[in-house]
């Protein structure tokens, strides 16, 4: 990944992750998600969001329905935001690596009490 990319996908990150905290108000997306990662296309005019979100209580499709409904506003802030030529395309993913972590790391400590 070129530095530009990596760079923008950083500020893509954090400008997403501001606008889901203090400016969505779709009640599918609580508090708790948060933006895990930002991949970008080479071509900078795609961008896959990878969000996660602590505790079950949020139902994932429900989530991704919502983020997908609010594409369009965070998109039209993120072309506010990044005074770039091309705002890229969002389109959003769950990303389960942090219950995999959780789980694997209660699986660690199962083992460890167990001998």
């Amino acid at each position: 990944m070129s530095r530009r990319s990596e760079q923008t996908s950083r500020l893509i990150q954090r400008e997403i992750s501001e606008l889901l905290e203090h400016h969505v108000n779709d009640p599918r997306l609580s508090r708790l998600i948060s933006v895990t990662e930002v991949s970008l296309s080479p071509d900078l005019r795609h961008a896959k969001v990878f969000v996660s979100t602590l505790g079950s209580e949020i139902n994932r499709e429900d989530m991704l329905a919502g983020l997908s409904n609010a594409s369009g506003f965070l998109r039209k802030e993120l072309a506010l935001r990044l005074k770039s030529r091309h705002t890229p395309q969002l389109s959003f993913h769950y990303d389960d690596s942090i219950e995999r972590g959780a789980r694997l790391l209660r699986l660690i400590g199962e083992l460890t009490t167990t001998e």
